[in-house]
């Protein structure tokens, strides 16, 4: 299939990536083959993944380690845009996929490889993120992408594959979830999810990873405060502490608390409908804390214009255009908008549920003497009859037309 020797291929160790190695080398004259994985929180996953990847023939593995880049330059500037893909999806696979592609290129690049070659399937999102990234910094780079090139057509198959090439698995196919975990977020498909009408088995033993269902949780309510300082956390109860510290012990208190848990049936990129279970159970929290802030701290027009700017930061996400002219702008004018965004927010976790506390900042918009509804001498009630007149001038001037209908 082509002049190649040396293909870098990015590679979890999952399914997919187990049997490419190979079928790498059964289709491409032996090419040697060498694994990246990049680390971005999978934790045991990539226990045993050196080993496991040059015993099925790779010449060697790098593991990436990603987690402070990618909660620091992909992660943030996402919640501080307050992106969100269709009002429920955090983005957890979307925005690691990025920063995983551009490390590879890198390898690839020094490695000199004749081709990069990912395991995303032809129906998935991920097979555009990935490319589009890898476009972005090798444009002209070979990919290879088996799923639209092999015979194989289920992930059943795939099991056939390698059992028949004594390649070892840590799923069955009884427990064949499609999942994704990193350390903002773990995603299951597939088996009972594909079908909307069946319920998740929430409370399944081995279901969710990441924490427990709400009715699970305690009977107790936690309490925790988070520090921003301009749209970034900073602190937990007033401790200081790095980004990637931040995530994983909101991870933890979430998950106690079965904070996070989403089942959404999403429009992916390519077309179709999919259903998918998210645990996000620190991102769930990070990202109200964030928006409770930027409440007392945003003036309106700047607020309603952000949610606006929200939306489509979350499709460029979801899309894989992180390298783009629209994004980079986008973070350019998000981050002019978080020069005020500083201050403690207070949240109550109870049973899946986050309920507001209590929120301050220096920079607090929200003026008790002109809200209040007691009296004061700041705020002349009279001066509305005027703004009301011209407020509503134009629609009085269509019903003295008889254009006003109903």
């Amino acid at each position: 299939m082509g002049d190649i020797k040396k293909v870098v291929l990015a590679y979890s160790g999952g399914l997919d990536t187990s049997i490419i190695i190979p079928w790498l080398k059964e289709n491409y004259d032996n090419c040697e083959v060498i694994a990246v994985s990049g680390d971005v929180g999978q934790g045991t996953e990539l226990d045993g993944l050196e080993e496991k990847a040059i015993k099925t023939g790779a010449s060697k593995l790098y593991i990436e380690d990603l987690n402070k880049e990618f909660i620091e330059e992909y992660v943030f500037p996402t919640i501080k845009a307050g992106a969100v893909y269709e009002s429920k999806y955090l983005l957890g696979t979307s925005f690691a996929r990025p920063v995983i592609a551009k490390r590879i290129v890198e390898i690839a690049l020094k490695e000199g490889a004749d081709a990069i070659c990912h395991g995303c399937t032809g129906k998935g999102n991920d097979q555009v993120r990935f490319e589009l990234a890898i476009k972005a910094f090798a444009p002209d780079m070979k990919i290879i992408a088996p799923w639209r090139e092999w015979s194989i057509k289920s992930r059943d198959e795939e099991i056939d594959y390698a059992e028949a090439h004594n390649i070892p698995l840590k799923i069955t196919r009884e427990t064949n979830y499609s999942k994704d975990k990193n350390i903002w977020h773990i995603s299951h498909e597939g088996l009972d999810l594909e079908n909307p009408a069946n319920e998740p088995m929430y409370n399944k033993e081995g279901f969710l990873e990441l924490g427990v269902s709400p009715e699970q949780a305690p009977d107790k309510p936690a309490y925790v405060t988070i520090s921003f300082e301009k749209g970034v956390p900073t602190a937990i109860d007033g401790e200081k502490l790095g980004s990637v510290e931040i995530v994983k012990k909101l991870n933890k208190l979430g998950g106690e608390n079965g904070i996070g848990i989403v089942d959404l049936v999403e429009n992916r990129l390519v077309g179709m409908k999919s259903r998918g279970v998210y645990e996000t159970p620190g991102g769930t929290i990070l990202y109200h804390a964030h928006n409770k802030l930027e409440e007392i701290t945003l003036d309106r027009d700047t607020y309603h214009f952000k949610q606006q700017v929200g939306l489509r930061f979350a499709e460029l996400v979801y899309f894989g255009q992180w390298y783009t002219p629209l994004r980079k702008a986008l973070s350019a004018f998000v981050d002019s908008t978080q020069e005020t965004v500083t201050g403690d927010v207070k949240l109550k976790l109870y049973k899946g549920n986050i309920i507001d506390a209590g929120v301050t900042s220096p920079y607090s918009l929200y003026d008790e003497d002109i809200a209040t509804f007691d009296e004061d001498e700041v705020y002349n009630q009279k001066d509305s009859a005027g703004f009301i007149n011209l407020f509503g001038l134009p629609i009085k001037v269509q019903a003295k037309k008889g254009l006003v209908k109903e």
